[in-house]
């Protein structure tokens, strides 16, 4: 980076945000190689006379023309009128085919990058003309599309400080699909990646000619959660970008948009499918739950162990006490067999009815020591594949537990556990679980966030894809809803 930093430290006629600037430039400038279909230098001038090269990037797009790296190299004698005209005039300036290499022809442009009426630097396009064919409608679209940020650049409308510098993983690119809007919104081209991302998300109609916003809103689910920034985004109107998710499918979303010297006449919308790459997140977000409530599990039957056979021990003075430890022995052993089950997987399909049925009792049971607990069930779950039976019976276990040890609170009660699966319209089922107690109710200012609810939120937002919700019970006590589309989960 020294190459590239030095130059701009020591040059005297900069302004606060200068350098800056075109740190965003090299940052964000790939999209315009491969839009352009060429190579790309920045060229910076150098006290005495001439300038040289900070940075330079090559299309993945098409093939590059420079095999060898010329970055801190001063510029050709053959280059550089092209760069002082485009420097003076602070505008774009284009030579004819000119042999720079012995290899092949290329179309040379230069780009005069322009901050507060001030030229910055110049940056070059190299363009392979050895190959000359007509062009098809994606690289007329996509030279125009990197025309049209080059000459905002000329204008100092690009790079734009509010584009966002995260590192967030998935950040799509220009291969990876490609839509131009226009001022309105509406959909001008779409590049076949493009077409293929939304089809993945179901819109089966042509993109052209219709509002980009208008598509996304009807692939939306109103139960999920929509980012703020996703109208600006779809729009055009702000260099944001944002993600949007349905029937399983997660779509990135980059909006660039194209001004000139008084308005803004349309939008790039960069897209990429990143489904795998969020599942692969998701699954290292779930793992860490998992090995936490594996140790907060494995702390909680080593309590219950001790506890359960301190209790039976002080009455061991007959066939009485002797009955009573085998009977702690025996919960002992059922504790273990769930968490041996739960922490090992499941099968590829599960009847959840079976296995919940045995664990909610137990749940009870075991968090209830001292305290008669009644538990009642109802609905059916049915067949679940076993990716998301382990976390959901998780979460169960650990909702039940909370129930009995703080919503009833030491005293008699009933726990609920109640199902309901239904199909949506479009052919999506959905998985809706309560958990009721009849006990003291929430406490002031909302439910206590433990270690036990923290594992649950992660489980139910990461491993299910979920959401979860507390509320007062009718009648007193606590209600707790879940509800998950099991789409989410299958093949």
């Amino acid at each position: 980076m020294a190459i590239f930093t030095d130059p701009i430290r020591e040059y005297a006629g900069f302004e606060p945000g200068d350098a800056e600037w075109l740190h965003l430039l090299v940052g964000d400038w790939q999209m315009v190689a491969d839009l352009a279909f060429a190579d790309l230098a920045l060229w910076f001038p150098l006290d005495g006379g001439g300038y040289v090269a900070l940075a330079h990037a090559r299309p993945s797009t098409s093939h590059t023309v420079f095999h060898s790296d010329f970055v801190g190299e001063r510029i050709r004698a053959d280059l550089q009128p092209l760069v002082d005209i485009a420097w003076e005039s602070q505008k774009i300036e284009r030579s004819g085919e000119t042999n720079w290499t012995t290899e092949m022809a290329m179309r040379v442009e230069a780009v005069p990058m322009v901050r507060n009426g001030r030229t910055l630097a110049v940056v070059t396009t190299h363009m392979d003309l050895s190959s000359s064919r007509m062009p098809s409608r994606l690289e007329l679209t996509y030279r125009q599309c990197a025309y049209d940020l080059l000459r905002m650049g000329t204008l100092g409308l690009w790079p734009d400080f509010a584009t966002p510098t995260g590192s967030r993983r998935g950040a799509p690119r220009v291969g990876d699909g490609l839509i131009r809007l226009d001022v309105d919104g509406i959909v001008q081209y779409a590049s076949p990646n493009g077409v293929s991302a939304f089809r993945r998300l179901g819109d089966v109609e042509t993109l052209e000619g219709r509002p980009l916003a208008e598509i996304t809103t009807a692939l939306l689910k109103d139960r999920r959660m929509v980012d703020e920034t996703l109208p600006l985004v779809v729009t055009g109107r702000m260099p944001w970008r944002t993600e949007i998710g349905s029937r399983g499918v997660s779509l990135s979303l980059r909006a660039i948009p194209l001004r000139d010297e008084k308005e803004r006449f349309g939008a790039l919308v960069l897209c990429r499918d990143v489904s795998e790459l969020r599942r692969r997140e998701m699954e290292l977000v779930s793992k860490d739950a998992t090995i936490r409530e594996i140790h907060h599990r494995v702390k909680n039957n080593l309590q219950t162990v001790a506890a359960l056979l301190r209790m039976q021990s002080r009455r061991m003075v007959s066939d009485e006490g002797k009955l009573g430890l085998e009977q702690a022995m025996r919960r002992v052993s059922t504790i273990a067999l769930v968490h041996e089950t739960l922490s090992q997987g499941l099968a590829q399909s599960v009847d959840f009815d079976e296995l919940i049925s045995r664990q909610f009792r137990l749940s009870a049971e075991v968090a209830s020591p001292s305290q008669a607990v009644r538990t009642e069930r109802s609905g059916d779950f049915g067949e679940l594949p076993s990716d998301l039976a382990t976390p959901l019976a998780l979460v169960i276990n650990e909702l039940v537990t909370n129930a009995v040890e703080h919503g009833l609170s030491g005293r008699a009660g009933t726990v609920w556990l109640m199902a309901n699966r239904r199909t949506e319209p479009d052919g999506e089922e959905i998985l809706r679980v309560t958990i009721e107690d009849d006990g003291v109710g929430l406490p002031p200012g909302g439910h206590a966030e433990g270690l036990g609810l923290q594992i649950v939120r992660t489980l139910v937002t990461s491993e299910l894809g979920g959401t979860i919700e507390w509320s007062i019970r009718p009648g007193g006590g606590t209600s707790v809803t879940l509800e998950l589309g099991l789409h989410l989960n299958q093949n």
